[in-house]
């Protein structure tokens, strides 16, 4: 089928990915190479089948927050991790194209030697393209979390569904499986019952933005050979979390 054909084909799936910056760090310089390549690979192995778009973390860098709490001033900090998650979304840009992909790096702050300026319609046109597009630099503002960028930027795409790639836990559970080794993983919940259990898969600003509008969550471990992969093209792993 060509990628015109594909442009056209109706309903196709379209699905927001959020990678925290600490699955990018681990290396030497800030970036575990390795591991970024891997997640490369298997994002790759789903171009062409899948309309993807992905918001990456800066933690291996800077966390405002913490910053912050080390007595630097909050917004500082704050753009401070902004400029890390461009740093992550160049990185993984690079081995994306090495796959072969076409992708486009889109910065909420103007940086236009190496991205482009968000626009949500020409992110959209680029997934028709199968280009896999990269939102960096959070919201641009201070006091916004990347996770709840990553349920504003899947509204504004009209994303399918937002994929959470976890560390050291493979879906929602009753309780924290690394204190209670009785806790359970849930195959599925909606977002009233995860707040009435005070389940913190992500911030609640962006909860709440998932819950209103209507957006589908699937949380998923990235431990496990193509994980990433099978979260892309829709198999039901980990937990998935409902309006």
């Amino acid at each position: 089928m060509s990628r015109e054909s594909r442009r056209s084909e109706p309903g196709r799936r379209r699905v927001l990915l959020k990678l925290s910056g600490e699955v990018f760090g681990g290396g030497s310089v800030g970036v575990d190479t390795d591991v970024v390549r891997q997640i490369a690979e298997q994002i790759a192995a789903t171009v062409g089948q899948v309309e993807t778009s992905i918001v990456v973390g800066g933690g291996n860098f800077f966390r405002g927050a913490e910053l912050s709490q080390a007595g630097m001033d909050r917004s500082r900090a704050d753009y401070m991790g902004m400029l890390g998650t461009v740093m992550n979304c160049l990185a993984l840009q690079d081995f994306l194209e090495q796959c072969g992909v076409d992708t486009r790096v889109q910065s909420a702050i103007k940086m236009e030697q190496v991205a482009e300026t968000y626009i949500p319609r020409r992110a959209i046109r680029h997934m028709e393209k199968d280009r896999v597009v990269i939102f960096g630099a959070g919201a641009g503002l201070p006091y916004f979390s990347t996770d709840t960028v990553a349920a504003q930027r899947a509204l504004e795409v009209h994303a399918t569904e937002v994929l959470m790639a976890k560390n050291g836990v493979d879906g929602v559970y009753t309780a924290d499986p690394r204190k209670d080794p009785e806790a359970r993983r849930l195959a599925s919940l909606t977002y009233d019952e995860a707040l009435a259990r005070d389940i913190r898969v992500m911030d609640q600003t962006a909860f709440a933005l998932c819950r209103d509008n209507n957006v589908t969550m699937r949380v998923f471990g990235m431990e496990g050979a193509g994980n990433v992969t099978r979260a892309v093209l829709g198999e039901e792993i980990g937990t998935l979390v409902t309006p």
